[in-house]
């Protein structure tokens, strides 16, 4: 029985590896630290004590602990010959990345929700999203996650692992894994399909019926600079949800893996979370009005008068 396996990686890009590192090594870097500021932006500016801004807190720190899961051993590997990874630590790391990567569908959701809820019920909004109801919305896809991941990784973890251990992969994916088993994956196969249904989909079709009723709501006012406001509010995460699913869905509606799920795979593990933190700033008047007036700016520089 396999008690370890070797994650490729992009080992055939052999001439590319050091770029590779330096690329990836950065957007990590301005991931964590880009979420992070937003995490301390949130909490000392009390303009920001809104429903809105406690979930994109919440999906800020998602993102570092989602990255987190993947991309350091991923950093190890491009400069390391030795890509051994154990099996129970191959597992664990598939458990976390997935739990993590359902959360984060089932929090922009939640964000939709939110968004929907604020521009349709305006005058009900801050008595109904309170602070109770906020922490309940936010926990609940933490649950979901790590339930719905369960199952799949169970499963896999079951199959007969007795030679090939060569992961075609920069991490440990349940496709990537299930292709590697003795055993028939058939019945692991049906189980992740299954859970993709539920930890990917489910929440894409609830974000679209959210933004489908918020243009009704939007396209019933009657000023131009109502439309725009409200258009707004929601802008940002609308961006955020289409590049993450433009991803997410083409890899995991399916579950048989390819040569090319890796390279699908930076996408949703590095790229994106590298620009969240941008197009949540850059797109959000409230973010910006706060870091002007926030010592940040101290040490990205004065601002612009």
């Amino acid at each position: 029985m396999v008690t370890e396996f070797i994650l490729l990686a992009f080992s055939e890009l052999q001439d590319f590896q050091i770029y590779l590192f330096t690329v990836i090594l950065l957007a990590f870097i301005s991931c964590v630290v880009g979420n992070t500021a937003i995490l301390a932006l949130v909490r000392s500016k009390s303009s920001l004590h809104t429903p809105m801004y406690f979930f994109i807190s919440d999906f800020a720190f998602l993102e570092i602990i989602f990255v987190s899961v993947t991309v350091p051993k991923l950093l190890t590997n491009l400069l390391e010959t030795d890509r051994k990874i154990s099996f129970t630590g191959c597992f664990a790391q598939l458990y976390a990345f997935n739990s993590f990567g359902v959360a984060e569908c089932y929090l922009l959701a939640v964000m939709a929700f939110d968004r929907d809820f604020a521009i349709h019920k305006p005058l009900h909004y801050f008595r109904i999203m309170n602070k109770t109801t906020c922490i309940q919305l936010a926990l609940s896809p933490w649950v979901f996650g790590f339930v719905i991941s369960t199952t799949p990784t169970i499963f896999t973890a079951r199959l007969a692992f007795c030679g090939p251990n060569k992961v075609k992969h920069f991490f440990c994916d349940l496709s990537a894994m299930q292709n590697l088993a003795c055993s028939d994956p058939m019945v692991s196969n049906l189980v992740t399909s299954a859970s993709a249904i539920f930890g990917s989909m489910l929440p894409f079709v609830i974000i679209l019926g959210f933004y489908i009723h918020i243009i009704v709501i939007i396209l019933k006012i009657k000023s131009m600079v109502g439309k725009q406001k409200a258009f707004s509010t929601c802008s940002s995460h609308l961006i955020v949800a289409c590049l993450f699913y433009g991803s997410v869905v083409v890899v995991y509606g399916r579950p048989k893996g390819s040569e090319h799920d890796k390279f699908l795979a930076l996408m949703y593990t590095v790229i994106i979370p590298f620009l969240n933190p941008f197009i949540y700033t850059l797109r959000n008047k409230d973010v910006k009005a706060a870091l002007r007036k926030s010592n940040l700016l101290k040490v990205l520089g004065p601002s612009k008068r």
